[in-house]
Protein backbone atom coordinates (compact mmCIF):
# COMPACT_ATOMS: atom_id res chain seq x y z
CA UNK A 1 0.00 0.00 0.00
CA UNK A 2 1.51 3.27 -1.00
CA UNK A 3 2.19 5.89 1.66
CA UNK A 4 0.63 8.71 -0.31
CA UNK A 5 -2.90 7.46 0.55
CA UNK A 6 -2.36 8.06 4.28
CA UNK A 7 -3.01 11.75 3.79
CA UNK A 8 -6.72 10.91 3.20
CA UNK A 9 -7.05 9.10 6.53
CA UNK A 10 -8.05 11.31 9.43
CA UNK A 11 -9.99 11.20 12.68
CA UNK A 12 -13.70 11.85 13.01
CA UNK A 13 -15.00 15.30 12.20
CA UNK A 14 -15.58 17.50 15.29
CA UNK A 15 -19.14 18.19 16.41
CA UNK A 16 -20.73 21.40 15.25
CA UNK A 17 -21.51 23.94 17.97
CA UNK A 18 -25.13 23.98 16.70
CA UNK A 19 -25.68 20.62 18.39
CA UNK A 20 -24.87 22.20 21.75
CA UNK A 21 -27.28 25.05 21.09
CA UNK A 22 -30.00 22.61 20.01
CA UNK A 23 -29.49 20.49 23.13
CA UNK A 24 -29.74 23.57 25.39
CA UNK A 25 -32.93 24.75 23.65
CA UNK A 26 -34.50 21.30 23.96
CA UNK A 27 -33.64 21.09 27.66
CA UNK A 28 -35.16 24.53 28.33
CA UNK A 29 -38.29 23.57 26.32
CA UNK A 30 -38.62 20.34 28.30
CA UNK A 31 -38.33 22.23 31.59
CA UNK A 32 -40.99 24.67 30.37
CA UNK A 33 -43.33 21.81 29.49
CA UNK A 34 -42.89 20.26 32.92
CA UNK A 35 -43.52 23.63 34.60
CA UNK A 36 -46.68 24.16 32.53
CA UNK A 37 -47.98 20.69 33.35
CA UNK A 38 -47.22 21.28 37.03
CA UNK A 39 -49.05 24.61 37.03
CA UNK A 40 -52.08 23.30 35.16
CA UNK A 41 -52.55 20.17 37.25
CA UNK A 42 -51.86 21.75 40.63
CA UNK A 43 -55.04 22.15 42.67
CA UNK A 44 -56.30 25.74 42.82
CA UNK A 45 -55.81 25.95 46.58
CA UNK A 46 -52.12 25.18 46.36
CA UNK A 47 -51.69 27.23 43.18
CA UNK A 48 -52.93 30.36 44.96
CA UNK A 49 -50.24 29.97 47.63
CA UNK A 50 -47.34 30.11 45.16
CA UNK A 51 -45.59 33.49 45.31
CA UNK A 52 -46.55 35.76 42.44
CA UNK A 53 -49.09 33.30 41.06
CA UNK A 54 -51.97 33.89 43.50
CA UNK A 55 -53.12 37.33 42.29
CA UNK A 56 -52.69 36.32 38.66
CA UNK A 57 -54.67 33.12 39.24
CA UNK A 58 -57.50 35.06 40.90
CA UNK A 59 -57.63 37.57 38.05
CA UNK A 60 -57.69 34.91 35.34
CA UNK A 61 -60.27 32.85 37.23
CA UNK A 62 -62.60 35.81 37.74
CA UNK A 63 -62.30 36.91 34.13
CA UNK A 64 -62.92 33.40 32.78
CA UNK A 65 -66.08 32.83 34.82
CA UNK A 66 -67.38 36.36 34.21
CA UNK A 67 -67.04 35.76 30.45
CA UNK A 68 -68.80 32.40 30.79
CA UNK A 69 -71.72 34.01 32.64
CA UNK A 70 -71.86 36.85 30.11
CA UNK A 71 -72.09 34.27 27.31
CA UNK A 72 -74.96 32.50 29.08
CA UNK A 73 -76.70 35.84 29.58
CA UNK A 74 -76.25 36.68 25.90
CA UNK A 75 -77.66 33.29 24.89
CA UNK A 76 -80.71 33.89 27.09
CA UNK A 77 -81.33 37.36 25.67
CA UNK A 78 -80.95 35.99 22.14
CA UNK A 79 -83.61 33.38 22.87
CA UNK A 80 -81.35 30.33 22.63
CA UNK A 81 -81.96 29.42 26.29
CA UNK A 82 -85.11 29.31 28.37
CA UNK A 83 -85.16 30.93 31.80
CA UNK A 84 -84.71 27.56 33.52
CA UNK A 85 -81.80 26.61 31.26
CA UNK A 86 -80.13 29.97 31.83
CA UNK A 87 -80.62 29.60 35.58
CA UNK A 88 -79.10 26.14 35.51
CA UNK A 89 -76.10 27.26 33.47
CA UNK A 90 -75.44 30.32 35.64
CA UNK A 91 -75.86 28.24 38.81
CA UNK A 92 -73.32 25.73 37.51
CA UNK A 93 -70.88 28.51 36.57
CA UNK A 94 -71.19 30.28 39.93
CA UNK A 95 -70.79 27.05 41.90
CA UNK A 96 -67.79 26.04 39.80
CA UNK A 97 -66.22 29.45 40.35
CA UNK A 98 -66.75 29.25 44.10
CA UNK A 99 -65.20 25.79 44.15
CA UNK A 100 -62.16 27.00 42.21
CA UNK A 101 -61.83 30.20 44.23
CA UNK A 102 -62.26 28.75 47.71
CA UNK A 103 -61.66 25.01 47.46
CA UNK A 104 -65.05 24.31 49.04
CA UNK A 105 -67.05 21.71 47.11
CA UNK A 106 -70.01 24.01 46.57
CA UNK A 107 -71.45 21.82 43.81
CA UNK A 108 -72.63 19.34 46.45
CA UNK A 109 -73.94 21.79 49.05
CA UNK A 110 -77.46 23.03 49.73
CA UNK A 111 -78.11 26.75 49.86
CA UNK A 112 -78.79 26.61 53.61
CA UNK A 113 -75.36 25.06 54.21
CA UNK A 114 -73.75 27.70 52.01
CA UNK A 115 -75.56 30.49 53.91
CA UNK A 116 -74.32 29.11 57.24
CA UNK A 117 -70.67 28.98 56.17
CA UNK A 118 -68.00 31.29 54.86
CA UNK A 119 -69.71 31.53 51.45
CA UNK A 120 -72.76 33.29 52.86
CA UNK A 121 -72.37 36.19 50.42
CA UNK A 122 -73.24 33.89 47.53
CA UNK A 123 -76.30 32.31 49.18
CA UNK A 124 -78.95 34.88 48.06
CA UNK A 125 -77.87 34.56 44.43
CA UNK A 126 -77.78 30.77 44.60
CA UNK A 127 -81.24 30.73 46.24
CA UNK A 128 -82.62 32.86 43.40
CA UNK A 129 -80.95 30.61 40.83
CA UNK A 130 -82.48 27.54 42.47
CA UNK A 131 -85.89 29.20 42.44
CA UNK A 132 -85.43 30.10 38.79
CA UNK A 133 -84.44 26.54 37.89
CA UNK A 134 -87.13 24.64 39.73
CA UNK A 135 -90.10 27.02 40.02
CA UNK A 136 -92.06 27.67 36.85
CA UNK A 137 -93.81 30.69 38.44
CA UNK A 138 -90.60 32.22 39.78
CA UNK A 139 -90.57 35.98 40.32
CA UNK A 140 -86.79 36.15 39.87
CA UNK A 141 -85.72 38.74 37.31
CA UNK A 142 -83.98 36.61 34.70
CA UNK A 143 -82.61 39.62 32.85
CA UNK A 144 -80.82 40.79 36.00
CA UNK A 145 -79.54 37.40 37.24
CA UNK A 146 -76.56 37.37 34.84
CA UNK A 147 -75.46 40.82 36.01
CA UNK A 148 -75.74 39.77 39.65
CA UNK A 149 -73.71 36.64 39.02
CA UNK A 150 -71.00 38.57 37.16
CA UNK A 151 -70.88 41.11 39.97
CA UNK A 152 -70.47 38.31 42.53
CA UNK A 153 -67.65 36.72 40.52
CA UNK A 154 -65.79 39.98 39.88
CA UNK A 155 -65.99 41.20 43.48
CA UNK A 156 -65.29 37.88 45.23
CA UNK A 157 -62.32 38.00 47.56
Amino acid sequence: MPDDLLRFVSGPAPYSWWWLVLAAVLIVALMGCYAAIFAVTLPSGRLRTLPGVGPLHDKVLKERYARRIAGIDADFHAGRLTAAQAGEAVDHAVRSFLHQATGTRVQYMHVDDIAAGRLAGAAPLLADLGDLRFNAESSTDVARIGDRAQELVRTWS
